[in-house]
């Protein structure tokens, strides 16, 4: 695999829930406008921090490109590593020199999530259109007393990327159906000559964390999507709901032989060499690493929901994991300016055009009819509505996504206990 497919799948694992970029160009601060006048929204330029790993991977940037050829609107497109991203985006709100729009996660289980910014005064309240998108149930991730201070980018499917070349190579006919038959293709697969079954980060913890949610959907959410809800009223605990159904499991697959060996050091480049080069069967990745998987490698993928056990009913995630900012400090002007951006993305043909690049399924509706190919195994349950948002993005703070993520890092190894990891959770979700 050459070096810039390498790459390129690499930056396809890194998203939920991370987002950032190699720096290629640019700094902070306010575009140029292009010599239109600062009062004219309609020419003020404005400047965007977004995620960009290669110049393979530039759907921000190709989505702005599109407005700008169409406008005349000049926009500055800032990128930043993906391990640093979360610090610039804070760091330069708080010094005053942040960009102009930049792109953020809903709710508040982040650094730089939505309400987490907006309550610190950091972002602009944004027009009906943008309210407009916010998908069914979520809008306590955008909105603080009915103002609306982001707006989602599209709907992002996240499950077990399958790769089912590699699968046929091994004997496993289909994606299992349910838990149980799981367990019999992780030793199917390695008769089979592979590595494992499913490929783990192990050493990542929002890689640990994301694995975790996925099997949490149907172990708690299937039949309690306002689970979350329950939680913060302080009606359930993690300690005893599914979520010790969930951690069991986990250890079970490790038990098992479904992870790579060594999985709990592993890395995403361990994914990247796993799942494209066809030694690991599946992955735990946003379902957009399947197309580019595809395209880097010639192997066919597709995004599967983690299989419930026997007698369960199939359910999965999907959310708008990535939401459009504005900087609440910025000109009048470059305010409106970006506004007018966000209205243009959100019109039909341009928010399939964004889906369609950063393959994902468009904000404006799920149409089984049009979602891309790889999106056909999840289909029916996105249609019908049988998924959940991401669920850390409700959660209090970072800790109880960071208390998931490093517990099942310490399940892997055996330095932790199912009851503990269920505690840290609990304690770290304040109470």
């Amino acid at each position: 695999m050459s070096q810039l497919s390498t790459r390129r799948l690499r930056w396809a694992l890194l998203a939920i829930p991370a987002a950032g970029a190699l720096v290629l160009a640019g700094c902070s601060g306010s575009a140029d406008n292009g010599g239109g006048s600062s009062e004219d929204p309609s020419t003020t330029g404005f400047s965007v921090m977004v995620a960009q790993a290669n110049d393979a991977d530039d759907f921000y940037a190709q989505i702005l490109q599109k407005y700008s050829d169409e406008t005349g609107v000049e926009v500055e497109v800032i990128p930043y590593p993906s391990d640093a991203y979360n610090t610039q985006v804070t760091t330069q709100l708080q010094a005053g020199n942040a960009a102009d729009m930049m792109v953020l996660s809903p709710g508040t289980g982040q650094p730089i999530s939505v309400i987490t910014l907006a309550e610190a005064g950091f972002l602009e309240p944004l027009d009906e259109t943008s309210a407009g998108l916010l998908p069914a149930g979520s809008e306590k991730e955008y909105q603080i007393d009915g103002d609306t201070f982001a707006q989602p980018t599209a709907l992002t499917p996240v499950g077990m990327v399958f790769n089912v070349t590699a699968a046929d190579e091994a004997g496993v006919s289909e994606y299992p159906a349910t838990y149980e038959e799981l367990l019999t293709a992780c030793t199917t697969a390695r008769e089979g000559g592979k590595d494992s079954f499913t490929v783990l980060a192990g050493g990542i913890p929002f890689n640990t964390g994301l694995f975790s949610m996925l099997v949490s959907a149907t172990r708690v959410y299937a039949e309690d999507p306002d689970w979350n809800e329950q939680r913060a009223a302080g009606d359930v605990t993690f300690a005893d709901s599914g979520w010790r159904d969930v951690l069991e499991d986990i250890v079970e697959m490790n038990d098992s032989g479904c992870f790579q060996d060594g999985a709990a050091g592993g890395t995403f480049d361990s994914i990247t060499a796993g799942l494209g080069g066809g030694t690991s069967l599946s992955a735990a990745v946003p379902g957009s690493a399947a197309a580019s998987i595809s395209s880097a490698t010639g192997a066919e993928l597709n995004v599967q929901a983690f299989p419930p056990a026997d007698g369960g009913d199939a359910f999965t995630i999907t959310g708008a994991n990535y939401a459009w900012g504005i900087n609440a400090s910025s000109d009048d002007a470059v305010k409106a300016s970006a506004q007018a951006f966000l209205d243009w993305v959100a019109q039909p043909e341009n928010a399939k055009e964004y889906a369609d690049l950063s393959g994902s399924v468009p904000i404006t509706g799920i149409d089984e009819a049009t979602l891309l190919p790889e999106y056909a195994p999840i289909g029916g349950l996105l249609g019908d509505g049988s998924y959940v948002g991401v669920p850390n993005a409700t959660w209090p703070n970072p800790a109880v996504y960071e208390a998931l993520g490093t517990g099942v890092q310490g399940l892997l190894t055996g330095q932790k206990t199912v009851d503990q990891v269920l505690a840290d959770m609990d304690a770290a979700w304040g109470e």
